[in-house]
């Protein structure tokens, strides 16, 4: 053991023991703030003695201390409780007239009994306190609980909010505020009755703070609420509308507080969180009942694209699905490698005509209509040339730009079922999104075909 550093350690412990026992007990005198009168103007030393003793035994705790003056100066000994009293002792005596400097040598008791005492008179102090003060309370309290019991009877009982809001999702949100409400009135009515309003600007600090850290806490879900108020309110899409909501395209099946949730063509569900769907681009293919269709098709470079153009305009014009205004319309796109690309453009009611079906069977109709007519669809032909300068073949493949005149051949027009007949109308997933609409609870949808979408 390293002796020379156990005696440094010891040295420096008593030292600090030392330092405190003397904050305790002794400190450099005091010197006051009052002017020092001399002649007859002085207040003599035992008029000082008896004031300060006189005001130390009406006070409890100062009983054992003793005073001492001499010229002016007073010097205290005994004991006191703690510190406390010690720096309280020392401030009465400072507004004494005449004192000129304190000494204040008294020190703190060690009696576990004098310590407990002042303790335990408080204890009983503030139970008498409550006792005295329990009938004002159980009043408070029940005027909080009669507040509360009829502001739940008024948001619960009362169907008001189903006919101040557009659904019932807004119509909870109105009840959770009317709540919040007659629960906040009932405290502030509680705390008048016992006089103790002072506490309600501690309380809702005190609520705010843990407000402020919960929503930092839950902030995409509060973010999503909000967004569900908001699109509740303003509607952007109806029920079985097919959207396009940031890259995923299917039909709405429902509004939930939390999410959208859509059905894609293939009958997947996808959940969407409102608040992507607020802040994100929506494109609604189903608000306007025209929608257009266009297809490509190619035809011969040398072909007569005008009288091809028209060949096809005039077959998409008869199909009785085809919108007559607007009409149907065609242009050249661009010119291939071997072909040239001709666009065709078409308008349907969706409501009564299936859109992917009406575009395929336009796509075949105008096929046919250009085959019949003898203008050729090529694709695009490659020449073979084989290279026998070496002991291995070489295959190269050389592109030729130019088809062989294609050959008229009768072509089979056989309709496929009329996009336009009722029965195939109706797109497929509209059954599913029924489904979906009908599997959940109709209060936890948030959208309505009664009001107008925005």
């Amino acid at each position: 053991m390293n002796l020379p550093l156990l005696r440094t350690g010891l040295l420096i412990s008593l030292l600090l023991l030392g330092f405190a026992a003397g904050a305790q007990t002794t400190g450099d005198p005091i010197q006051t703030d009052g002017t020092i009168e001399v002649g007859d103007a002085a207040v003599s030393d035992g008029e000082i003695r008896q004031r300060i003793a006189t005001l130390l035994g009406q006070i409890d705790g100062f009983q054992n201390v003793s005073v001492g003056v001499s010229g002016g100066v007073v010097t205290l000994s005994g004991q006191v409780l703690d510190n406390a009293k010690r720096d309280e002792l020392t401030a009465i005596v400072d507004r004494v007239a005449g004192v000129v400097a304190i000494e204040n040598r008294t020190e703190i008791s060690a009696s576990l009994e004098e310590r407990l005492e002042p303790a335990v008179d408080r204890l009983v102090d503030r139970g008498r306190n409550i006792l005295a003060n329990a009938p004002i309370f159980l009043v408070a309290v029940s005027v909080f609980l009669a507040i509360a019991i009829l502001g739940w009877i008024l948001t619960t009982r009362i169907g008001i909010w189903h006919r101040l809001a557009p659904n019932s999702f807004i119509a909870d949100v109105y009840r959770a505020v009317a709540r919040i409400f007659f629960v906040v009135l009932g405290i502030v009515v509680a705390l008048d009755i016992l006089n103790a309003t002072a506490l309600l600007g501690a309380v809702l600090g005190a609520a705010g703070v843990v407000g402020l850290a919960l929503g930092f806490a839950v902030r995409d879900t509060v973010e999503n609420f909000i967004a569900s108020i908001l699109l509740s309110l303003r509607q952007p899409f109806r029920p079985n509308d097919f959207v396009e909501i940031d890259g995923d395209m299917g039909s709405v099946a429902r509004l939930t507080s939390r999410a959208t949730i859509l059905i894609s063509p293939d009958g997947n569900q996808i959940r969407i969180p409102n608040a992507t769907v607020f802040k994100g681009r929506i494109v609604n293919y189903t608000r306007d009942p025209n929608r257009r269709f266009t297809f490509d098709l190619g035809v011969d470079a040398d072909a007569d694209l005008a009288a091809a153009l028209a060949t096809a305009v005039n077959a998409l014009a008869g199909l009785p699905f085809v919108l007559r205004d607007p009409p149907v319309s065609a242009w050249i796109a661009e010119v291939g490698d071997s072909n040239v690309v001709l666009t065709f453009a078409a308008w349907v009611d969706q409501r009564q005509t299936d859109f992917m079906k009406a575009r395929g069977e336009a796509i075949r109709t105008a096929k046919n209509a250009l085959e019949s007519s003898g203008f050729g669809l090529p694709e695009p032909i490659y020449r073979l040339r084989l290279d026998n300068r070496s002991s291995l073949h070489a295959v190269t493949a050389e592109r030729v730009d130019a088809s062989p005149e294609p050959k008229p051949k009768p072509v089979a027009d056989t309709p496929l079922p009329s996009a336009a007949d009722p029965e195939h109308a109706a797109d497929d997933t509209e059954e599913v999104v029924e489904r979906e609409r009908n599997a959940t609870d109709t209060g936890s949808d948030l959208l309505s075909d009664d009001r107008q979408a925005e």
